[in-house]
């Protein structure tokens, strides 16, 4: 009963402490400041106890509920600063120029345009259309629908969760997939703008990132060959079909598209765009690969878009168990309907290949060293200028070139793929703490960014 009667109180200390850090950043001190110097009580961990420390080891980034006493740890509170930051620089960001829109509201409204809250089939896109609903949304829908998300984990766990610390984790410290990916969107859009756009960030077009990959990249890995046309200015771009290879296509159905790994590098190069740039300041030690995902493509799906998503132990290759995020994709107001659409997917609980009951989890990807050392070295070479990249590789059927690339995405997606979340936090916080620095100089200066 205790417990029942302290639930809204805890709530409400919850939502709060949101209402003062995002306004903290967004207006008050951490606005104006630099950016741990600003950095509020409330936003900082409890002091020391004499209680056990939680188990498992909270360093990955399983779903928090997994992992007790997760909000009164230090991950959590550098989490929430970083998180509220990030969330704040959206209005800063909001009006102007992104790395490959006019604004950061045009890129916004394009990202968002197929996602959905889940089990609603609301457009996310409905409501950022103006930087006023986009505000209000945050104001006020974020919260509700992160307590409705709450309360449908202690529906779904058998009340066996906590709404009070599942609330505080999707307020403060989200740990879904669609948080990581804005958080690193709104970071390289940031980073961008304050750094004047670093030649790396037109790696992102397509031609260009063909071109500087062959030269780049002597050893093969891109998979193309050039053609008269598309080096006078022509519009053609003419790639050799690739196929999944052997190991690949061993663990999909008949009728399966081409299946890549999604790896996740993080460059430290890009913490100082001028040093890496001019005088060669970055190497490839400064270079990590945090993640890997295969996506495991379904049947007759036209990309691996439409796959499960499996996780991939870094240090190993072993594979892990398999997830979805499907239905943050389902649009269409039908999907408010029973049995329509969930929530949210457990975690990572898929061992086999739903069409044709192929084991997936357990096996070993082949040689993953090499995949990781050409994601690593590409993005030494390419675009060390930038913080975070998404490679897109494929083990094809191919002897010349069994490892291709095949693009990169810079407002990158882990597509809930695991990674060490204190090496990834640490590296997002000195990242921000340096474009604080970069934004105040700015101001001072009265710089109009383009």
């Amino acid at each position: 009963m205790g417990q029942a009667l302290s639930l809204p109180l805890k709530l409400a200390s919850t939502t709060v402490t949101f209402y003062r850090g995002f306004f903290h950043y967004l207006l008050g001190p951490g606005r104006h400041a630099p950016y741990l110097a600003s950095s509020p009580s409330y936003l900082q961990p409890p002091s020391p106890s004499n209680d056990p420390p939680p188990t498992p080891p909270i360093t990955q980034s399983s779903s928090s509920f997994t992992l007790p006493q997760f909000t009164s740890t230090p991950l959590f509170a550098q989490h929430a600063r970083i998180h509220l930051y990030t969330l704040a620089s959206e209005f800063y960001l909001y009006h102007r120029p992104h790395y490959r829109k006019p604004s950061y509201r045009r890129d916004l409204l394009d990202n968002l345009s197929n996602v959905a809250i889940p089990g609603t089939g609301l457009s996310l896109r409905h409501f950022v259309q103006t930087k006023f609903l986009a505000f209000t949304s945050v104001l006020f829908l974020y919260p509700a629908v992160s307590l409705l998300s709450s309360l449908s984990l202690w529906i779904q766990t058998r009340f066996a969760s906590s709404i009070s610390q599942e609330y505080a984790v999707r307020l403060l410290a989200p740990d879904d997939w669609f948080h990581y990916w804005r958080l690193n969107s709104r970071l390289a859009a940031l980073h961008a703008l304050l750094n004047h756009v670093p030649p790396g960030y037109d790696m992102e077009n397509k031609w260009t990132f063909l071109k500087e990959g062959h030269a780049r990249n002597e050893e093969g890995g891109m998979g193309i060959h050039f053609y008269k046309n598309a080096t006078v200015d022509g519009d053609w771009i003419i790639q050799e079909r690739i196929s999944n290879g052997e190991w690949v296509a061993k663990h999909l159905p008949q009728n399966a598209p081409l299946s890549t790994f999604r790896v996740i590098t993080a460059s430290r190069g890009a913490l100082d765009v001028e040093k890496t740039n001019c005088d060669g300041g970055c190497t490839v030690e400064d270079i990590r690969a945090l993640s890997c995902v295969f996506r495991a493509g379904r049947a007759n799906a036209a990309t691996d878009h439409d796959s499960i998503m499996f996780d991939v132990d870094v240090s190993t290759g072993k594979i892990l168990g398999g997830t979805t995020n499907a239905h943050w994709y389902k649009l269409g107001l039908w999907n408010i309907l029973p049995g329509r659409c969930t929530w949210r997917s457990w975690d990572h609980e898929i061992t086999h290949h739903p069409d044709g009951d192929i084991a997936i989890t357990g096996e070993v990807v082949p040689d993953i060293r090499s995949m990781l050392r050409l994601v690593e070295e590409s993005h030494w070479k390419m675009c060390p200028d930038v913080p975070l990249v998404g490679w897109d590789v494929v083990l094809s059927s191919s002897e010349e070139l069994p490892i291709c690339l095949l693009e990169v995405n810079l407002s990158c997606n882990f597509f809930r793929g695991s990674f060490d979340r204190q090496v990834y936090l640490d590296f997002c916080e000195e990242m921000i703490g340096n474009l604080q620095d970069m934004r105040l100089a700015a101001d001072r200066e009265g710089k109009k960014l383009k």
